[in-house]
């Protein structure tokens, strides 16, 4: 890859929460990206089936645009290692995800196929409501570990990319990271 890639993103914040405002926790792959749309491969039609299968949230891929930042639950992404779970985002123009935790497939999905991901405990601020609603200003930066709500003016830290991480994420994925390394290696 030529040229540094992007570390600092700004867009529309989505709030994955349920009715009562809370975050929602276990959002598994089915949920994410139906297995009735398992058959297509072309990446540039998966946005469209993109949390087709979450009760409120069906209509997303309608209202999501380039550069959005999802805000997620615990264990975001369990379940199967549907590649289509990552690239159905990859395909809307989502920037990035941060959540409270990832499912431990999702997570090297997300990582190798180069999609920004990071986890922060909790999303609250200091009054203990959620810090972050649906359509606020968000601003994450990958190298200083900040998520920055700028409608609310509140800031938090993020756990770091790791050095691995960001090598994979500015080469674009583990494919063109691991050509890399073999051409130094030669």
């Amino acid at each position: 890859m030529n040229g540094k890639k992007q570390t600092v993103f700004s867009g529309k914040a989505w709030v994955i929460t349920e009715a009562d405002g809370k975050l929602v926790d276990n959002i598994d792959t089915d949920m994410i990206f139906h297995n009735a749309h398992l058959a297509i491969t072309d990446i540039s039609k998966m946005g469209q089936h993109a949390f087709g299968n979450l009760q409120g949230w069906e209509d997303f891929p309608k209202k999501a645009g380039k550069g959005d930042i999802l805000i997620l639950g615990k264990n975001f992404g369990a379940g199967s290692s549907r590649q289509q779970a990552v690239d159905c985002f990859t395909a809307l123009g989502v920037s990035c995800l941060v959540a409270e935790s990832f499912g431990a497939i999702y997570k090297r999905n997300a990582i190798n196929s180069g999609m920004p991901i990071l986890c922060r405990e909790g999303f609250a601020n200091s009054n203990g409501a959620l810090a972050f609603s649906n359509g606020d200003l968000v601003e994450v930066d990958l190298e200083k570990s900040e998520i920055r709500n700028k409608t609310k003016n509140f800031t938090a830290k993020l756990e770091p990319f790791t050095k691995v991480q960001m090598d994979i994420y500015q080469e674009g994925g583990l494919y063109a990271y691991g050509k890399k390394l073999q051409s130094a290696a030669a």
